[in-house]
């Protein structure tokens, strides 16, 4: 597939991301549920790149010397981190409101973070490699996951890493990430999701097979009422889940 004659971007979803780029940071704003999940996300990204890698974790800058890519960076929720840890971070995002937001906040936390309005496409375009790519709740949200997935592959190294979440398409995931949380908690604006473009975790491997990538985990993010906090999960991928991929 040539990457000049596709473009995965669908503008409805970028206009949605666009109309809440100043609440990115805003930890009880319109992105509250992505700061409550956060820490679970970074949990699971820092092991996968840690362990690929035969990085310590407990060592000063662990990651010193990666190029990452966080692809859909929004306002930096993932950057930022990555950054801390030592890694060379590109953030990109189709939506152009986020990269001011992103900007600004990563100047004012004294980090050094290279944010583009573009797409995977128009990188995969030039010759640019990364060792890792995260690709964190960004495939629902695109016209065409295959040619997304295809624009990801090209940007990695050989043997480059690539983690991928998304929300599983059932009925308890309706539920819980469109009637809970954007109707009833109210966390996101109503139409933030379209329950049709969720990816159930064998299709979406069946899509990471076909774009070229060997996948080699998955696992849930589980959110606990009670507790009111996430937790990752090896059996329970019936609503959010991610998985980790290698650049075969």
């Amino acid at each position: 597939m040539s990457m000049s004659q596709t473009n995965t971007i669908d503008p409805q979803e970028v206009e949605k991301f666009e109309a809440m780029a100043s609440e990115w940071w805003d930890s009880d704003g319109k992105f509250k549920p992505l700061h409550m999940l956060n820490p679970t996300r970074l949990d699971y990204i820092v092991d996968q790149i840690a362990a690929e890698f035969t990085r310590d974790i407990t060592a000063n800058l662990p990651f010193n010397g990666l190029k990452i890519l966080d692809i859909g960076c929004g306002g930096g929720l993932l950057s930022e981190p990555m950054a801390r840890l030592g890694a060379n971070v590109v953030g990109a995002d189709a939506a152009e409101k986020n990269i001011p937001v992103a900007k600004v906040h990563a100047k004012n936390s004294g980090l050094e973070i290279d944010y583009r309005h573009t797409s995977a496409e128009e990188i995969a375009k030039t010759s640019e490699k990364f060792d890792v790519v995260l690709n964190m709740e960004v495939i629902e949200h695109v016209a065409d996951p295959l040619g997304f997935l295809t624009a990801c592959k090209q940007l990695l190294k050989p043997n480059g890493l690539m983690l991928c979440s998304t929300i599983n398409r059932n009925p308890k995931s309706y539920l819980m990430a469109i009637i809970g949380a954007e109707h009833i908690m109210r966390w996101l604006p109503k139409g933030t999701h379209d329950w049709n473009k969720f990816i159930t975790p064998d299709e979406l491997f069946d899509l990471l097979k076909n774009a070229g990538f060997t996948p080699v985990d998955r696992k849930g993010f589980v959110f606990n009422p009670l507790k009111w906090s996430w937790a990752i999960s090896n059996q329970d991928l019936s609503v959010n889940y991610v998985t980790a991929s290698i650049n075969s």
